[in-house]
């Protein structure tokens, strides 16, 4: 095991002047189909988390295991402020050793069946007393965000170790959202059917059965990740404490904007994904059929999403389609909310997958930025933090998670929301607002904020040419 400090990193790999090795030393660095399916499969793995905790979790808890939600509120902050220092000491240590295997695969190996146990105990509902049952809530949840804090924080920094090439980098960034939404696709839509099938009438032995199998397949994910591919980008990494990466970090505008952009973006995504379920139960009136469907129409949209951004990349500047679309969201949002009525289904449906499809086409584009945002802090401040950089971007996410969660929690109780029973005027206007205004909102902010970013293609194509002037980078 070799260990270092973390912080200022430059390539191992020798490397000449010229174009033409420079080069030829990026085609060493392509990635095959197989290693790009094999780095999708992680973030997959990872969404049985991710969408879980977007999408079903606040029902769960209030529907199915009756915590009321002023509880819940405090549950998601405190979670949350515990998974942002677990991200960032992850960070820290993923930059401080390395391995024969790798600096960031072996993570993937070591904590894949501890983080798919800890999935399985969060959807166990102990009959206790409430107070009982509220300290089982808080302990396996946090539980579970320091395990995905375990593999999470790896798997995201592994791109960077995977290759330098930004072509390619999009790429398995474009397999790797793709196979997100079909992890969320399984949490959202499987779940729901086979908790129904197999609850034998009883949701919470139901969604603690369909759970389990998510979790064995969360496991197997990873493991699958961990075989399929190689880190050959090998990191030199020298000593710098926490508080000097701390300020290379801060000194870095472009990563400060994407971190704005994570924090109301998530914000947006998880109030709207949140009570999706609501919606479509409650104001739709819909069946469990009615609301599998709604949520599938969601997942679907922000698949073909993944397969558009690629392509309508390669021809508009990736940096215009984060802003507008994010901008159009809002646009989009208010449509639902002044148009959509209790007993329009179709419209319901048609708004909700535009919504989800647009809201969905800058997401290759985010998490390609931010390995795009640290050669951009190298070449302005002559040092690199890579470790901390994504951490930072994770506890932003979480950070965000956090924020919406209590929001959610406090409008549910604001609106009167009573679970499993028909709702108020009252409380169907605020399930209502809360699919379509207020997440609309915040990805106005999202775009907006998008105004002060930019590294597009051209300016990119400057930073990587300078990084290999300065000595950063060999390939």
């Amino acid at each position: 095991m070799v260990s270092a400090g973390s912080a200022r990193v430059s390539w191992a790999v020798t490397h000449d002047s010229s174009s033409k090795e420079w080069t030829e030393s990026m085609e060493t660095q392509k990635l095959s189909t197989v290693e790009k399916v094999g780095f999708g499969a992680g973030d997959m793995a990872l969404n049985v988390v991710i969408s879980s905790m977007m999408l079903i979790i606040t029902f769960f808890y209030t529907d199915i295991y009756g915590l009321k939600t002023t509880d819940l509120a405090l549950l998601f902050v405190a979670v949350k402020v515990i998974g942002a220092i677990a991200d960032l000491v992850m960070g820290q240590i993923t930059d401080r050793y390395s391995f024969a295997s790798g600096r960031y695969r072996p993570y993937l190996l070591w904590l894949a069946v501890p983080y798919g146990v800890s999935v399985f105990f969060v959807f166990s509902t102990p009959e206790w007393q409430y107070d009982a049952k509220l300290i089982w809530a808080y302990s396996t949840y946090i539980l579970m965000t320091i395990m995905t804090a375990g593999v999470g924080i790896p798997y995201i920094s592994l791109i960077s170790g995977l290759t330098s090439d930004p072509q390619d980098r999009l790429s398995a960034n474009g397999y790797r959202l793709f196979f997100a939404k079909i992890g969320a696709f399984m949490v959202t839509i499987v779940v729901p059917i086979l908790s129904q099938r197999w609850g034998g009438g009883n949701p919470a032995v139901g969604y603690q059965a369909a759970m389990a199998v998510m979790a064995v397949m969360g496991v197997a994910l990873f493991l699958f990740c961990y075989f399929s591919t190689t880190e050959r980008v090998v990191h030199v990494v020298e000593k710098q404490s926490l508080l000097e990466q701390l300020k290379v970090l801060l000194q870095n505008d472009q990563w400060l904007v994407l971190c704005g952009v994570c924090v109301t973006g998530t914000i947006g995504y998880v109030v709207r994904g949140s009570v999706a379920i609501y919606y479509a139960k409650y104001y739709l009136g819909g069946s469990t059929e009615t609301v599998a469907a709604f949520l599938t129409t969601g997942v679907v949209a922000a698949i073909l999403a993944m397969i558009a951004s690629t392509w309508i990349t390669k021809f508009y500047c990736k940096v215009k389609l984060f802003r507008y679309t994010q901008i159009g969201v809002a646009l989009i949002s208010l449509a639902i909310y002044f148009f959509v009525k209790p007993s329009d289904t179709v419209l319901a449906f048609a708004l909700y997958f535009l919504l989800s499809f647009v809201v969905d086409l800058h997401a290759p584009v985010f998490w390609s930025a931010i390995a795009e945002t640290i050669d951009y802090g190298q070449v302005k401040t002559g040092k690199r933090v890579s470790g901390f950089a994504f951490g930072g971007i994770s506890v932003c996410q979480k950070a965000g998670m956090a924020v919406a969660g209590g929001l959610v929690g406090v409008l549910l109780a604001y609106f009167d929301y009573q679970p499993n029973h028909e709702q108020t005027q009252f409380a169907l206007n605020g399930i209502a607002l809360m699919l379509s205004i207020i997440p609309g909102f915040f990805h106005l902010l999202m775009g907006l904020l998008m105004f002060k970013y930019r590294i597009s293609d051209s300016y990119y194509t400057g930073v990587k040419t300078e990084m290999h002037k300065r000595g950063y980078v060999a390939a």
